[in-house]
Parts: C-alpha cells; sequence; structure tokens
C-alpha cells in the first residue's frame, strides 16, 4: 500500500473514531443530565444520526483501503489460491459497481436537498450535512476499491 493510501486510510479512520467517541460523550451526557436534572440535551436523535453517517460512512473507506472487510474464508481451506484470488477481484469489481451506483444516485439527492434548503425538525441543522459524510465516504470507498483492483494486477 502506497503512502496516500495509507495516510488516507488513517485520517478517515480517525475521523471516523472522533465521531464515535462525540456519539458516546453526547449520549453519557444526555443520560446523566436526564437521570440527575431532569434535563433532557435537545436535538439529540439528529446529533447521533449525523454522528452515525459520519462514522460509517467515513469508516468505510479506511476498512476498504486496509482490506479488513469481514470475509468467510471457507473457501480459503478448500480452493485454489488462484480461485480464492479470483474471487477477490470479483468481489472488489462488483463492490465497485455498487458504490458508483450509490454515488450516483445519491447526488441528485443531496444536490436537491441543498437547493431546498432542508434542516432537520429540532435543531435546523441543514440536512446536506447528513449527505457530505455520506457522498465522501462512498467515494472514497470506490476510489480504495479501486486501488484494490490496481494492486491485485501485481
Amino acid at each position: 500500500m502506497g503512502s496516500v493510501p495509507i495516510f488516507l486510510s488513517r485520517a478517515l479512520g480517525a475521523i471516523a473514531a472522533l465521531f464515535l467517541a462525540a456519539m458516546v460523550l453526547l449520549t453519557v451526557a444526555d443520560v446523566l443530565l436526564r437521570a440527575l436534572f431532569n434535563y433532557p440535551l435537545r436535538g439529540m436523535l439528529e446529533l447521533i444520526e449525523l454522528g452515525l453517517a459520519c462514522t460509517v460512512f467515513l469508516g468505510l473507506p479506511a476498512v476498504f483501503l486496509r482490506d479488513a472487510n469481514l470475509v468467510v474464508d471457507v473457501l480459503d481451506q478448500v480452493a485454489r489460491p488462484a480461485l480464492v484470488r479470483l474471487l477477490k477481484l470479483l468481489g472488489a469489481l462488483l463492490s465497485l459497481g455498487v458504490l458508483a451506483v450509490m454515488a450516483w444516485q445519491m447526488l441528485p439527492l443531496a444536490r436537491g436537498m441543498y437547493e431546498f434548503g432542508d434542516v432537520t425538525s429540532d435543531l435546523s441543522i441543514p440536512k446536506i450535512y447528513y449527505w457530505i459524510p455520506v457522498l465522501v465516504g462512498v467515494v472514497a470507498s470506490a476510489a480504495a476499491t479501486l486501488v484494490f483492483i490496481v494492486r491485485w494486477r501485481r
């Protein structure tokens, strides 16, 4: 793996971890404030939704770049290494196709939401903030899959 994919993997993984930690801290604060002072944090659901989108979709490219996907390695024990390698390539090609279609379908939706100025109901967070990490994550995951495919040839 080259230096750019390593940096990207670490950076996106760190950002996803920060959002995960923020979600945990917000949840703990909400529970404590609710239990001790009967004062829940306003807009918790919206903040957790935003944090979850950031955690999942920004963490996804790091998983692809590290080749840390969950796999069932039943075939590794019984199939020839060349077949396993070919199946990994087919899986990467399928992933690339699915991610490309996802990005292609999501882009007009995000643009429409941005142009409409749609916001969340409680905190009035612009919904485009939910779409930015999703789009970045899907496109970066497709790029990471492309890196895997290029490395496969070597």
